[in-house]
């Protein structure tokens, strides 16, 4: 008899552990997901401030270029 509560005690701590390890994956994979969604906003914001300035210096440089002509 004891060794059948030991047994059904064992079970149902084994299926605790079980139960937390899948939390503990969903709230990784979840923060992994939304690390990668963060990044890649910074990323992309940053690339349009850098062409956005590429472009405005370009057209500031051919605005320089036409007035020195006259």
């Amino acid at each position: 008899m004891k060794t059948q509560h030991i047994s059904l005690i064992a079970a149902l701590v084994l299926v605790s552990f079980l139960t937390a390890c899948a939390e503990f994956k969903d709230a990784g994979k979840t923060i992994g997901h939304t690390t990668k969604d963060v990044t890649t906003a910074v990323g992309h914001a940053s690339r349009d401030a850098a062409k956005s300035i590429g472009e405005t210096t370009k057209e500031v440089v051919s605005d320089i270029k036409e007035g020195s002509e006259d």
